[in-house]
């Protein structure tokens, strides 16, 4: 039995990845330890390198890896391999990696990998990752964590044929692929039997689901095999496009209860000439029609964003545009990001990039507008009976505070009221009665 330990970087798609991997280590009777032990066998850095601050990050954790202990067997995985292979094969200590292909032979080549480094044999980085090809396939992994029961992340999507001008996942994740409506139906049926209340659904290009498969399944088939689950108590979905979400969807959302009225729609820019030179497949009017469209048939759904801010050539106009376009929205959420330069990425090549003080003064102008909008979406909540997942109960300040919990309800507000540590994993009906900073004050019903 071998002691492996975990690093995960970067989106919930490869915290899924992460999970999976560590499945089937365990199945292969290994334990896995926490990554702070000094006395691993095997220290895997599944990586990041959606940006730079990523990439940079994954080579230190990579780095901290291989100081932990030299008997140690140091694998490096993910998308920094997969676009960087020979500036990973370059990190002294690095004993194996594997991109973002081949992660279900992850325990083999690991044992391999250990048997050479305890039979002296000196470290060969000579297998190339492997380059991306049309015919390539969906992994069909497990999801679920061991760590949390509370929530299930279940990839159902992988790669992406989008190609933004910024963007470096394409390269580092291929093409689209899907998994089978039966293997999501059956992982859903596992991840249930196994304890989660909620399963969230996620991809790369998650709304591009079904393409590959070229027989017009879509994202909405792929909703529907993971509903007739009948023990599923919540269903939540992941990041995707706003022009694919499909009006059945919608109505899908509205019958089932089921389906957290939740959706998260990557904005980038609020600006069409920026939107255009990110090469994003819609403009403001678009996004705007179906922002309304989407609240009148999901009264109360929670609809939260990504925005980028300094792209190449981004003016203080181009900003301002985008700072109104964003209040007009009114988010529950946004994720702010100042632009990174990702090396052979077309953004990258343009002559016009903005400072960093620009984009830290832009994502702090953008950042106080999202404080405010949060604020109003939890005062539109207030009053409302909502279902709360309960995720764990809040640590006290003092020991004559009074017991709360805290949890998410299925249209992204998270709430505390009084309760026990015993209503962990349980949903449970709340009245929302007070909206706070970042969270919500209710009553348990």
């Amino acid at each position: 039995m071998l002691k492996i330990a975990f690093l995960t970087l970067g989106c919930k798609v490869n915290q899924s990845d992460t999970a999976s991997m560590e499945l089937l280590f365990r199945q292969a009777g290994h334990d896995i330890v926490p990554f702070t032990e000094s006395d691993a066998d095997v220290y895997i850095v599944n990586t990041c390198v959606v940006t730079n601050t990523g990439q940079q990050k994954s080579r230190q954790m990579v780095h901290r890896a291989a100081r932990k202990n030299d008997r140690a067997v140091v694998a490096v995985a993910g998308c920094y391999p997969q676009t960087a292979q020979d500036e990973v094969k370059a990190i002294d200590g690095v004993d194996l990696i594997l991109g973002t292909q081949d992660r279900h032979k992850i325990v083999s080549l690991v044992e391999e990998a250990v048997a050479r480094k305890r039979g002296g044999e000196a470290v060969r980085l000579d297998d190339e990752v492997r380059p991306w090809d049309d015919g390539v396939l969906f992994e069909e992994m497990a999801g679920g964590n061991e760590e949390d029961k509370t929530r299930a992340y279940l990839k159902i999507e992988e790669g992406c044929n989008q190609y933004c001008s910024y963007c470096i996942i394409p390269y580092a994740r291929g093409p689209v692929r899907s998994r089978s409506l039966e293997s999501i139906r059956a992982e859903v049926e596992k991840l249930v039997a196994a304890g989660y209340r909620e399963v969230v659904l996620i991809g790369i290009h998650l709304g591009c689901y079904g393409q590959d498969r070229k027989d017009g399944t879509t994202l909405y088939d792929a909703v529907r095999a993971a509903l007739s689950v009948p023990a599923l108590q919540r269903l939540r979905l992941g990041s995707l496009e706003s022009v694919e979400v499909e009006p059945r969807l919608l109505t899908l959302m509205g019958e089932d209860k089921r389906f957290c009225p939740h959706l998260h729609l990557p904005l980038q820019s609020g600006c069409d000439k920026v939107l255009r030179d990110m090469h994003r497949p819609y403009d403001t009017a678009k996004f705007a029609a179906l922002l309304r469209d989407i609240r009148a048939k999901v009264p109360g759904i929670a609809i939260t964003t990504d925005v980028i801010v300094g792209f190449p050539g981004e003016t203080d106009e181009n900003f301002a545009k985008t700072w109104e376009f964003a209040r007009q929205c009114g988010f529950a959420k946004m994720h702010i990001f100042p632009y990174s330069m990702r090396h052979g990425t077309p953004a990258a090549a343009r002559t016009d990039q903005v400072p960093d003080a620009v984009k830290k003064a832009r994502a702090e102008a953008l950042g106080d507008l999202d404080k405010k909008m949060q604020q109003a979406y939890f005062a539109e909540n207030v009053g409302r009976v909502v279902e709360v997942l309960v995720e764990q109960p809040v640590r006290k300040k003092d020991t004559s505070d009074p017991d709360l919990v805290e949890g998410l309800s299925g249209n992204y507000v998270r709430v505390v009221f009084p309760g026990t540590a015993d209503l962990a994993r349980t949903v449970v009906p709340v009245r929302i009665v007070a909206a706070g900073v970042d969270k919500c004050e209710g009553e348990r019903l």
